[in-house]
C-alpha cells in the first residue's frame, strides 16, 4: 500500500485488515505515527490487534478511539470484543449495548450482546454447580436445649480467620473459604427467631459450632422453615441493658456473660449428652480422691468403670467391665 493509499483511513477497509492482520497492524502503527490523533486508524488497528489476538491492545485502542470520536460505534464493536475474548463479559456486554445504542440498525451488536448472556449464565450455573458440590461434602446436624438451638457442620482444621458468620432474628449465613480455593456457604431460615447478640460459635479441631439463642422457650419442630406467625412472638429487649453500640439494642455485657453461664449450666440435656455432664459436674465437684478415684478407675477399665470410691480402687487394678449385651475390645 502506498503513501497516498494509507493517508486515509478508509482505505484500511475489514477485508484487507483480515487477508493480512500482521502487515496491516505495522502500516496502521506507521500511519498512527504520522496521525497520532486519527480515531478512525485506532480503530482499525484495534481490529488488527484482535485477529493477531493481542487483545489488551485492542482494548487500548479502541478506547483511543473512542476518546478522539465518542460517538464511533465500530470503536464500541472493537471494544466489546477484545473484552469478550478477554472473558470480561459484563463489560462486554455494556459496550455492545452502547453501540448498538449509535447504531440500532446493526444486527452484529444484538449478536454480540446475546453470546455476553449466555456466557454470564453459563458462568453463574457453574459457579452454582460448583457451590453446591463443595457443600454436599460437608454435613451439618442440629439438637436443641430449652434455652439454645446447637448447630454441628462437620468440618476439619477450619481457620477461624477464614470463617465468617451472621446472625439474624430468622437467618444464619455461614461462608467458609477452604484451603482448596473453593467456598462453603449454609444459609438457613430458621423455624422460629433468636437473639442474634446472644448467638455465638467457635471453630474445634473437627467441626464448627453454631449456638442459637432463642428468644422463647420453644420446641422447634425442625430448623428451617415457616412457623405459625401465632406462635412466634417478637423479641423485645430489656430496657436495662445499656452499653454503647452500633446494633439496633443496647445491653449490658457483663450480665449477659453471666446469663449465658447460667443458661449453659441449668440446660436440659438429653442421652449422651445429659450423662456427660452429670459425670462432669461430679469431677467437677469431687475432692482430690474422687478425682483420682475417677481417672484411675477410667484409665484401667479401658473406660467401662468410672468409680468415685478411692478407698475401694486406690489399693486394686480395676478390671474391664463391659455391659452385659456389648464386648470389649482393645485396639
Amino acid at each position: 500500500m502506498t503513501e497516498t493509499a494509507v493517508s486515509s483511513a478508509t482505505q484500511f477497509s475489514d477485508s484487507y485488515i483480515s487477508e493480512n492482520p500482521q502487515r496491516s497492524l505495522e502500516e496502521l502503527t506507521k500511519a498512527l505515527e504520522e496521525k497520532p490523533n486519527d480515531a478512525e486508524f485506532c480503530c482499525q488497528r484495534a481490529y488488527a490487534h484482535i485477529l493477531l489476538q493481542n487483545y489488551n491492545d485492542a482494548v487500548l485502542d479502541a478506547k483511543r478511539s473512542l476518546e478522539l470520536q465518542p460517538d464511533n460505534a465500530s470503536a464500541f464493536l472493537r471494544k466489546g470484543e477484545a473484552e469478550f475474548h478477554l472473558k470480561n463479559y459484563i463489560s462486554a456486554q455494556e459496550t455492545f449495548k452502547q453501540g448498538h445504542t449509535l447504531n440500532s440498525s446493526e444486527t452484529t451488536f444484538s449478536t454480540w450482546i446475546k453470546r455476553c448472556e449466555e456466557q454470564l449464565n453459563a458462568s453463574s450455573d457453574s459457579e452454582k454447580s460448583t457451590q453446591q458440590q463443595s457443600t454436599s461434602k460437608y454435613r451439618h446436624d442440629w439438637y436443641q436445649t430449652e434455652s439454645q438451638v446447637i448447630i454441628t457442620i462437620m468440618m476439619k482444621n477450619v481457620q477461624k480467620e477464614h470463617l465468617r458468620i451472621q446472625f439474624a432474628e430468622r437467618e444464619l449465613n455461614v461462608n467458609v473459604n477452604l484451603p482448596s480455593g473453593e467456598n462453603y456457604s449454609l444459609a438457613l431460615c430458621l423455624f422460629h427467631s433468636i437473639v442474634p447478640d446472644q448467638s455465638t460459635f467457635k471453630v474445634l479441631s473437627t467441626k464448627i459450632e453454631i449456638k442459637l439463642k432463642k428468644t422463647e422457650a420453644l420446641r422447634w419442630d425442625k430448623l428451617e422453615g415457616v412457623a405459625d406467625p401465632n406462635q412466634v412472638k417478637h423479641f423485645m429487649p430489656d430496657p436495662l441493658l445499656k452499653y454503647p453500640s452500633s446494633s439496633h439494642y443496647t445491653k449490658n455485657w457483663d450480665k449477659l456473660v453471666v446469663e449465658i453461664k447460667e443458661e449453659e449450666k441449668n440446660e436440659k440435656l438429653e442421652g449422651d449428652a445429659a450423662l456427660n455432664q452429670l459425670f462432669q459436674q461430679i469431677y467437677s465437684d469431687g475432692s482430690d480422691e474422687v478425682k483420682r478415684a475417677m481417672n484411675k478407675s477410667f484409665m484401667e477399665s479401658g473406660g467401662t468403670v468410672l468409680s468415685t470410691n478411692w478407698s475401694d480402687v486406690g489399693k486394686r487394678k480395676v478390671d474391664v467391665n463391659p455391659p452385659d449385651d456389648m464386648e470389649f475390645k482393645k485396639f
